[in-house]
């Protein structure tokens, strides 16, 4: 579960054996697919199916690379960012997380680094993986590749124009977790992320460093 080199998929699909099961994948046979939209980072998919029954019918989904999120640790607390988030209409706060264009790749660990470094200027000396999740099965394929990093260093940021306005600021922990229940962080990538963090410290997997 703490590998450090998972890869970023390139090229998923709905039956990606990478992400499937013998039995689930044979539910659902797509007959043909088609690109409804593309551009750097997604593509809308429609795809004709035949249902286990026999039954056919389409299906769209977003078609997107894996993208890795970050929980910079730090004495006692996170680094976390907020931007405004088009769809939404409004501004929130969430960990650190991106993706590679189509047109880059590399590993879910350079991509985690890279984004950490990005979005907030900090290095990383430790970054764990905490494992990954669907970021939203019904719509997507796309996963998330969590991790925790910690042994921080500042350093200078490198933001992207679609991260005009970004904000970068540490928050103690127990701030973060009053800001779920208020409903500032609304991500749902962020609380799916902290809830693997939970579960890896129940284990003892990982020992965060107390604030001081």
């Amino acid at each position: 579960m703490h590998g450090h080199n998972e890869p970023v998929h390139n090229e998923p699909t709905p039956t990606d054996p990478t992400h499937s099961t013998d039995s689930t994948a044979q539910e659902i046979r797509t007959l043909a697919t088609s690109v409804v939209y593309a551009d750097d980072w997604t593509r809308l998919r429609r795809d004709d199916i035949e249902r286990a029954d026999g039954s056919r019918g389409t299906y769209a989904y977003i078609d997107k690379r894996d993208f890795a999120l970050i929980i910079p640790a730090e004495n006692g607390g996170f680094h976390l960012v907020e931007e405004y988030r088009y769809p939404l209409g409004r501004r929130g706060w969430s960990f650190p997380q991106g993706g590679f264009p189509h047109d880059e790749s590399g590993t879910a660990d350079e991509l985690a680094r890279i984004e950490l470094a990005q979005e907030t200027g900090l290095r990383a000396a430790a970054m764990i993986h905490l494992g990954a999740f669907a970021a939203g099965h019904g719509s997507t394929n796309q996963y998330c590749q969590s991790y925790v990093a910690t042994g921080l260093t500042p350093g200078p940021t490198d933001l992207e124009p679609e991260e005009f306005g970004l904000v970068h600021e540490w928050l103690p922990r127990d701030r973060f977790e009053e800001m779920i229940a208020e409903g500032l962080i609304v991500d749902d990538s962020t609380i799916a992320a902290y809830a693997l963090l939970l579960l890896a410290e129940k284990r003892g997997e990982i020992v965060l460093a107390s604030h001081g």
